[in-house]
């Protein structure tokens, strides 16, 4: 189950490690979101820029914050919440948080900066090693896939390096612990194939033990099944470059350091080890999604065929069309690229073709920084750069919902959040030949520059434009004419083949079929190779939809029979149980809400549906003795229902806010998880992190800190008023 949680004093000060001063990090921003962490060494700055609330809350400082007396009704507790959340919002509209939880990503910066002998700021190397040394395990002293993963070799390998790079001496007690628990797992031979390739790209392993990543399928032509272009995006965009450094066999410079840590990695001598007999050597304790046969044999075949039979005419073709998209993906991104990992890895390319004082590298260098997130732990890196869109939509959604938009203290809040909405609008599609969809009008998960829209993450900020833009007292600053596009691109997205129609992926219509998946190389994910089916997309795209189709009649047919087709697709993925698997949260409460709220704006409720009542007995079955409910993110990798170890404030805001779409019965069930959520509240109206609340891959966990704000404060307000707003 999950590690402890954080333990003060941290484990950073026990060891003594070096801090930098907390009160001189600024959270830096633009009108589209850009997080910028930095650190002000100028005191008349500090001066005319003092810390924010937010920048304190993220550091672990006292914030000054007023606390308010307890709150005895649901929505008195509603509006302390609020007060607090609203002031973690920045001046730009949006809000901010670290969206943090996988632990492979900061092998890739800093094997970035190595390479290319760009050096790491001094502050960046202190707090990324009191991050590594506050999340490794308490116990063993590794490092998972995720924060509250079990130590891996993947983890452990790849965040033994990180400390090593930066400073660490071998013999600390913190690099001692983690050696050895890396050297009880075998050593680095049993790193998985990312892990393997960020080895060799610092010449701490062998290309010889990489399974081949082959540039030369992007050289085939568009309509065979394999193509890469028919791949989920992040997997595409991954191996792109990828293959690129693994074609040309791309390693940093041998040095005293590097030759330290390749006989620090093994059990036996750098020299003596085979790597090539290593390729499909992945420790037990890492493997998520094993190999098939038929991905061995088209391995072993591959070696064969770049051995003896790869032209060298094929190889240059191969690696000018990858370094052409590359440079259209940058186009497209401003350099962010889809994730940290593809950002590096293009980075690294971008080094090698252009060299250290290219516009295009100095540019990958610069956006280095929107990955890295300072908190009261360290250092870490995140999944993209920020979840500025998807959080600020469904923060403005919960103002409107509870009632709290036409009060005049959060009638700012609501203007400023509609600025950063408006802001971050597409204007414009990407670069023709990219392998991108339209996303004219569109909205991103995290920024208008990152450049990609996702189908949830547009239907939510639709959702969100069209409530705020009907209050009384704000402007229309997004016309329908501007709405248009958008429901242009969701309505384009609706998968319409024979893999499940009606539903909505992620960032594009499935494009490849579902059997290549026997082809997925990356051995810790599952569902990578395609784009897959999402009942949370899908729920999120049905009510997005609705609020439209209630607003205008554009298209109105094809919206109906859009929301008609998703609401059966919906349906069918209920399991016997009368829960919905979640892909992007934990797990089947998460699912849950989204399906159920989806289902209810067609009219479904517990009265007249036997699916919403399914879904109602599914979670009212699984609420804890003191009201709450809690999944522990083991769900997302079992695709069963895990109990956590204690009741969680996300969970049971998700539950409840279910529930109550639902109009089930049985009030007391809803108003104990009310009482529970309230009960964990705070004085100043927070609510203190618990656990992890995302997921992606089904094996991956992933930080939403903001999530214990707005739905909380949504599920407080809805039961105060729907039910009674009497004392609890």
């Amino acid at each position: 189950m999950s590690r402890p949680a954080l333990t003060r004093p941290l484990r950073s000060e026990k060891f003594g490690l070096e801090r930098t001063d907390p009160l001189r990090w600024r959270l830096k921003t633009d009108k589209v979101g850009r997080l910028n962490w930095a650190y002000i060494r100028d005191d008349d700055e500090l001066k005319r820029h003092p810390q924010t609330p937010y920048e304190k809350h993220v550091l672990g400082l006292e914030t000054g914050l007023s606390e308010f007396p307890k709150a005895e009704t649901p929505y008195d507790a509603a509006l302390n919440g609020l007060r607090f959340f609203k002031e973690l919002q920045l001046d730009k509209g949006l809000w901010a948080c670290r969206y943090g939880g996988p632990m492979f990503l900061l092998i890739g910066v800093i094997a970035a900066h190595y390479l290319t002998k760009t050096p790491v700021p001094e502050e960046w190397k202190i707090e990324i090693i009191r991050y590594l040394t506050n999340s490794a395990h308490p116990i063993d002293g590794g490092w998972g896939l995720h924060s509250e993963d079990k130590s891996t070799v993947f983890g452990t390998a790849c965040n033994y390096v990180v400390i090593r790079l930066l400073g660490m001496p071998p013999d600390h007690p913190v690099a001692v612990k983690a050696r050895t628990t890396l050297h009880k797992f075998g050593g680095a031979v049993g790193c998985p194939h990312w892990g393997k390739v960020f080895l060799s790209i610092l010449n701490l392993y062998e290309w010889d033990g990489v399974n081949p990543v082959p540039p030369d399928l992007w050289v085939l032509p568009d309509w065979v099944p394999v193509h890469p272009g028919k791949w989920w995006v992040h997997c595409r965009q991954v191996y792109l470059p990828m293959g690129y450094l693994y074609s040309e066999k791309v390693k940093a410079p041998l040095d005293p350091l590097l030759e330290s840590l390749r006989s620090e990695l093994y059990t036996t001598p750098y020299d003596s080890i085979d790597f090539s007999k290593h390729r499909n050597n992945v420790s037990e304790i890492d493997i998520y999604y094993p190999h098939t046969k038929i991905l061995n044999f088209v391995n072993s075949a591959m070696v064969i065929c770049e051995k003896f039979f790869r032209p060298d005419w094929l190889k240059k073709k191969a690696k000018d069309v990858v370094v052409d998209l590359i440079r259209k993906e940058n186009q497209n991104s401003d350099f962010l690229c889809v994730g940290p990992i593809n950002n590096v890895l293009n980075a690294i390319v971008v080094f090698c073709e252009e060299g250290p004082d290219s516009k295009n590298f100095l540019r990958h260098k610069e956006r280095f920084a929107d990955f890295m997130y300072i908190s009261e732990e360290g250092m870490l890196m995140m999944g993209t750069n920020g979840v500025q869109c998807w959080d600020t939509s469904f923060a403005l959604q919960t103002i409107c919902t509870i009632g709290a938009g036409d009060l005049p203290e959060f009638r700012e809040t609501v203007k400023k959040g509609l600025e950063f909405l408006d802001n971050s609008q597409f204007t414009e599609n990407c670069v023709p030949g990219s392998y991108r969809d339209n996303r004219l009008g569109c909205w991103p998960f995290s920024t208008k520059d990152q450049g990609y829209t996702v189908s949830d993450c547009t239907a939510e900020a639709l959702k969100a434009v069209l409530m705020v833009q009907k209050l009384p007292h704000v402007e229309t600053l997004i016309s329908d004419e501007r709405i248009y596009p958008a429901i242009d691109v969701l309505l384009s997205l609706q998968n319409r083949g024979s893999f499940s129609p009606g539903s909505f992926a992620s960032y594009e219509k499935i494009r490849g079929p579902p059997l290549l998946e026997l082809l997925n190389p990356a051995e810790v994910f599952g569902n990578i190779m395609v784009e897959y089916p999402y009942v949370e997309c899908s729920d999120s795209v049905v009510i997005g939809l609705s609020y439209f189709r209630d607003h205008s009649s554009y298209r109105r047919d094809e919206v109906v029979r859009a929301i008609n087709d998703a609401v059966a697709y919906i349906k069918s993925e209920q399991d016997v149980n009368g829960g919905w698997y979640g892909s992007w949260g934990i797990c089947f409460t998460y699912a849950a809400m989204f399906a159920i709220e989806a289902l209810s704006y067609q009219g479904e409720v517990y009265a007249n549906s036997e699916v919403v009542r399914k879904g109602c007995h599914f979670l009212a079955k699984r609420q804890e003795a003191d009201g709450g409910w809690g999944e522990s993110y083991r769900s997302c990798e079992t695709l069963t229902y895990v109990p956590h170890e204690q009741s969680q404030v996300v969970n049971t805001a998700w539950a409840c806010l279910a529930l109550m779409l639902a109009e089930y019965p049985d009030v007391e069930v809803i108003k104990r998880g009310i009482r529970l959520i309230m009960s964990r509240q705070q004085p100043n109206g927070e609510w203190k992190q618990e656990g992890i609340e995302g997921v992606f891959n089904r094996s991956c966990m992933i930080e939403y800190p903001n999530y214990k704000f707005y739905f909380p404060i949504k599920a407080l307000g809805m039961f105060a008023k729907k039910y009674s707003n009497a004392s609890l």
